[in-house]
């Protein structure tokens, strides 16, 4: 009898090779991809071409949409890997644990209070048990934030000052596909700003209480650029002169791998990947502000912005005994368009510490390659290899999924209503 833990994966597009690919290049002693499901057998397809040719992989059997439960009825998979359209998740991994299958989940876990009650819900009646792949947690600068936090450094946490930005490189590529309609992504304060509320949780080791926020569509979307003087307009970039010469185009012919992953497949159901970031149709946030109280009375101020000249945050962590402060810089990309190692690898980090009645002085922490700040190659071997004793405990459950998507869809309602958010009232745990 074989020991491999075996896998199936559904949703094969620009996310789904950083895990396929690490299980058929990294871990097949102990584990076993076996199938995919997609509701566009083109990407399949393609997928199956990435594990043969780039892997040395075999092809595996491949199922549509509708074909999810014959799918594990036939190969009895132990865990279904979601890397889906976000709105999509909880339908898959609520079956799949109806299915006698655990879950391995890529962020945000869903994108409203609603799927999320279900999911944990379903969690609880099933006895299964869910994965959200917060690659971030395992950063090692992260980690060391984390324990500076546990060793005493600063105190007793107070308050939180987190600046993130996206350049217009990456943050534009939200614009141009799903992620633009909110009922597919929940937004950005959802889709993207889940790492950064986990981050949160994760550090002070507390979980959102109360949420107020402001957010609007300040630069993307056809009406700021007709503000701004712009005169001429495409739908769709590949295949229109006029955005030959827009810095903000995404050209899928000019990219063998997007070509093959999503021009190639539109006929199947007509997705567009390269659209215009001021076309009209754009219901996400561009501009995000959002105050949050946790449980232990901790403060956090948090921003987000879409469009900015370079890529990366500042973090300020205030606490009885002194401050932390990091800054980062990150790598540029634009999902599924380069290499997987270079999505948010580190540019330049500092990480310092400012005792209260002491000198500052810098925090020494050890990089390690891969995406994500290093913390991609780690994330993978503690899902598929043969991780070690956690002390700072990064592996993330249902509950933790949760928690991170809840400050992100309490915000939604904060911008919607003008009013604070009780996070307690939108998911009973």
């Amino acid at each position: 009898m074989s020991t491999k833990k075996r896998y199936v994966q559904v949703g094969t597009g620009g996310r789904a090779e950083f895990f396929y690919g690490a299980l058929a290049e990294h871990f097949q002693e102990r584990s076993e991809l076996i199938a995919f499901c997609d509701s566009n057998k083109t990407r399949m397809v393609y997928a199956n071409r990435l594990l043969k040719e780039k892997y040395n992989h075999r092809e595996i059997p491949m199922y549509t949409a509708d074909q999810f439960d014959q799918m594990i009825q036939e190969h009895k998979p132990d865990y279904v890997i979601v890397t889906s359209v976000d709105r999509t998740h909880h339908r898959y991994i609520i079956r799949a644990m109806e299915l006698g299958c655990d879950v391995i989940t890529e962020k945000p876990m869903t994108v409203d209070e609603e799927k999320c009650q279900e999911i944990v819900d379903a969690s609880k009646r099933t006895g299964r048990n869910i994965r959200v792949t917060f690659n971030y947690r395992y950063a090692p600068h992260h980690t060391k934030v984390r324990e500076l936090i546990q060793e005493g450094t600063i105190g007793k946490v107070t308050s939180v000052h987190f600046e993130w930005l996206l350049n217009t490189q990456h943050g534009a590529d939200y614009f141009r596909r799903w992620h633009r309609d909110k009922r597919n992504s929940g937004g950005l304060l959802v889709h993207k700003s889940t790492h950064h509320f986990d981050l949160v949780n994760f550090w002070i080791g507390s979980q959102p209480q109360t949420v107020f926020a402001f957010g609007d569509l300040m630069f993307y979307g056809k009406e700021n650029a007709e503000e701004r003087g712009v005169t001429e307009f495409y739908n769709r970039a590949t295949g229109s002169p006029a955005a030959k010469d827009d810095p903000f185009a995404l050209h899928l012919d000019s990219n063998d791998h997007l070509k093959a992953m999503y021009l190639d497949a539109e006929e199947e159901d007509g997705y567009q990947r390269d659209q215009s970031v001021f076309g009209d149709g754009i219901n996400i946030e561009d501009t995000m502000g959002v105050i949050v109280q946790y449980r232990n009375k901790a403060i956090l101020t948090y921003s987000l912005v879409a469009y900015q000249p370079w890529e990366g945050y500042r973090l300020a962590i205030n606490g009885t005994k002194g401050r932390i402060e990091m800054s980062i810089v990150e790598q540029s990309y634009v999902n599924s368009g380069g290499d997987k190692k270079l999505e948010g690898a580190l540019k330049g980090k500092t990480l310092t510490v400012l005792p209260m009645f002491g000198a500052p002085y810098e925090v020494e922490v050890e990089e390690k390659e891969g995406g994500h700040g290093g913390g991609d190659p780690v994330l993978l071997n503690d899902l598929f290899g043969e991780p070690a004793e956690d002390k700072f405990q990064r592996a993330a459950d249902q509950i933790d999924g949760a928690r991170s998507i809840l400050t992100g869809i309490a915000a939604n309602k904060a911008i919607a209503t003008g009013l604070p958010v009780h996070v307690d009232q939108l998911v009973k745990f």
